[in-house]
């Protein structure tokens, strides 16, 4: 399997930008991926966006994304109180926001959902990425629910085993609004990331899995 990667050596840290529809989506769509680089002695600039969160979602949220970005160099955490559900009855303002964001950074990679999430806050926060940011390295992650819309991903990352933990570890102590979920738990997660590792032959046993639409190597 061909390895590349999206990080070269520079002055300065790697610019993340992570988008997130709900307080959760981040964490289960490339938490693995961020702790890992973190692990490896990376450094990560990081801006860490969700749309939509209530009074204890936000808490959680901003809990959780203390943890998963304790090693980096840099982060920025911004919680927004758009409606859950109605994003695509918002997406004026919600667009404004996506201008006000790329006024600020220009992202060496970018962490989205997947362009055909069946969950209507997803798939507008995706759409709205790639019309903001046109000439960037988006990677569309993946989010299991009961709606049954997992695709087959061509990009992956492979964790190791203490990072699988951990992500699963942060996600259920973090997100304690979500255990009445019957699919939020600690095996669910490992389930998708081991089925992610099986399909890129990873050495640990486990990966996380992104659509990249669009990549220019050179």
């Amino acid at each position: 399997m061909q390895k590349v990667s999206f990080t070269t050596k520079r002055n300065g840290p790697v610019k993340i930008l992570c988008l997130g529809a709900h307080s959760d989506d981040i964490e289960i769509g490339c938490g693995g991926t961020v702790l890992s680089l973190i692990a490896q002695g990376q450094e990560l600039h990081v801006y860490w966006v969700v749309f939509s969160a209530n009074p204890e979602r936000r808490a959680e949220a901003i809990r959780s994304a203390d943890m998963f970005l304790s090693g980096a160099v840099n982060k920025e955490v911004i919680i927004k109180d758009f409606k859950e559900s109605f994003f695509p009855y918002t997406g004026f303002e919600i667009k404004a926001s996506f201008e006000d964001l790329k006024r600020q950074i220009s992202p060496d990679v970018i962490f989205s959902h997947y362009r055909h999430d069946l969950h209507q806050d997803h798939r507008v926060i995706s759409e709205l990425t790639w019309n903001t940011f046109r000439n960037h390295l988006i990677l569309e992650y993946e989010i299991v629910k009961y709606d049954g819309d997992l695709g087959s991903p061509n990009v992956f990352i492979h964790l190791s085993e203490e990072i699988c933990s951990s992500k699963c570890k942060l996600l259920v102590e973090n997100f304690k609004s979500q255990h009445s979920h019957h699919w939020f738990t600690d095996d669910t997660f490992r389930a998708i990331l081991r089925l992610r590792g099986i399909e890129s032959n990873a050495p640990d046993k486990w990966a996380e899995a992104f659509y990249g639409r669009k990549l220019v190597i050179g």
